[in-house]
């Protein structure tokens, strides 16, 4: 594990790099689909900059309430921490600030939704390599597994000898598999449909790797990542089966021009 580098005498946390890079890829990959539906590829900038800004004020905001119990002794400093980033909360504040964003720019439609949730897909992979080359602490139990590893250098460090679930590796190998998959689908599908596969596919993701997390159970043996988790999952098949239940499996394919 690598939770810093230095360069140049600077000391470069290797999350913030992943962080980084992980917005990279997802204006990337906007710049391209607003070249595809005719809108000016400048605005990747602008929605990648509104998605950073609310995604970590919500991801820090998020943090603060959770851990409020700890923090509470020194809020405003807990506020401007450099540490501790919540996904949902995150994902959240993002969400606010990228539909505001829709509203000024009038293009608060379901193409920008399903744009918006493949750059997610892809975002969550390549954070999660974040958190595994800095062992912040997302990995899993303990484990025999042979691919079971250690993080004894990690942000958060596990003890000498003890090899745990590398969680982040089996997220990113799935969200990266999510955001192919929505990627592909983009016009294969009627507007709409990639954003309700993200939010099953995501939730389902996130509600199954939570079995082999250290978060605490909250509520039916169950974590507030998969309370949260199964409501998005929830979400996402009610959309599907309202479309369907309207028109039909043909309701799901793209309309013709």
């Amino acid at each position: 594990m690598k939770p810093e580098v230095e360069l140049l005498g600077i000391s470069i946390k290797t999350f913030g790099v992943c962080f980084a890079l992980g917005f990279l890829a997802c204006g990337a990959l906007v710049a391209r689909r607003l070249r595809e539906l005719g809108k000016p590829v400048d605005w990747a900038y602008e929605i990648t900059f509104a998605a950073l800004l609310g995604g970590v004020v919500g991801a820090r905001g998020y943090y603060v309430i959770q851990n409020y119990d700890q923090v509470k002794h020194d809020l405003i400093g807990s506020i401007f921490s450099g540490s501790g980033l919540v996904w949902y909360g995150g994902a959240i504040g993002g969400a606010i600030g990228v539909i505001a964003w829709m509203r000024w720019r009038d293009m608060l439609e379901l193409r920008a939704f399903d744009m918006c949730a493949t750059a997610l897909a892809l975002g969550y992979a390549i954070g999660r390599i974040g958190c595994q080359v800095s062992g912040d602490g997302d990995y899993g139990i303990r484990s025999s597994l042979p691919w079971a590893m250690g993080y004894p250098h990690g942000t958060l460090p596990t003890p000498p000898g003890v090899r745990v679930q590398p969680t982040p590796i089996y997220e990113t190998l799935a969200m990266c598999l999510l955001a192919w998959l929505l990627w592909k689908l983009r016009d294969r599908v009627r507007p709409g449909v990639v954003f309700a596969l993200y939010l099953v596919g995501s939730g389902l993701e996130r509600f199954l790797v939570e079995f082999i997390r250290r978060n605490k159970e909250v509520l039916a043996g169950l974590t507030t990542p998969q309370l949260e988790s199964l409501a998005l999952l929830a979400i996402g098949l009610l959309w599907l089966a309202v479309m369907v239940r309207r028109g039909g499996t043909a309701a799901l394919r793209p309309t013709t021009a």
